[in-house]
């Protein structure tokens, strides 16, 4: 899923050094739908460690002009993927925006940010793909409003089956800079958790 393997491990170890993805397996994290988890990322912490802001805006860059060579606009989805789809857009010299959760309740009531015209080929920044709800949701938003939507590029994934399930059915292709499982690698190889505790984190996010 990665573009670059070399660059992907180098992301990964990045990620953990700032605790950017956090691994806990014998002391869950409470998620905000009440799951109890081995793992937690907020990858709003990329924005205050320049070194590792700079690796990943790069690497996004690359991903969109490899995989995504028509497209015209980075569209961010609200709010952690609007300052990542800013400098990779920036990079690139592209035009972007940003999809809100839900439309203002003021105002042109917008539930997109910034302009679009239908049939713009546009790619969705998001920080993390957990189940994959949310960036679909910014998708289909984007659909609505007429752009030609040619897929969503993320930092890290936590690759669970449901994702997986959800992206297909919507039709909506998918890239990460940096998968779990070879984040779990990188975590064992520099002590970060146990050997063995990286097969026990894999086998409860397929199972969610």
């Amino acid at each position: 899923m990665a573009r670059d393997e070399m660059k992907e491990r180098e992301i990964a170890r990045g990620l953990l050094k700032i605790k950017a993805v956090f691994l806990r397996p014998d002391e869950p994290f409470t998620w905000a739908s009440g799951i109890k988890s081995p793992i937690y990322c907020d990858n709003r912490l990329v924005l205050t460690a320049p070194d590792v802001r700079d690796l990943v805006e790069k690497e996004m860059a690359e991903t969109i002009k490899e995989f995504y060579p028509e497209c015209e606009k980075l569209m961010g989805t609200a709010t952690a993927g609007i300052a990542h789809a800013a400098i990779a857009a920036h990079i690139l010299g592209m035009p972007m925006g940003y999809v809100r959760s839900s439309s203002k309740s003021h105002g042109r009531n917008n539930r997109i940010e910034g302009a679009l015209n239908k049939g713009d080929k546009v790619v969705v920044i998001e920080d993390l793909f957990s189940t994959g709800g949310s960036s679909i949701e910014a998708v289909n938003a984007l659909r609505e409003a007429g752009a030609d939507v040619l897929g969503i590029v993320s930092i890290f994934t936590y690759s669970t089956n449901k994702a997986e399930k959800n992206f297909k059915d919507a039709d909506v292709d998918h890239r990460s800079l940096c998968t779990i499982g070879t984040l779990i690698d990188e975590a064992e190889k520099e002590n970060y958790i146990k050997t063995g505790e990286g097969e026990e984190i894999i086998r409860w996010l397929k199972e969610i």
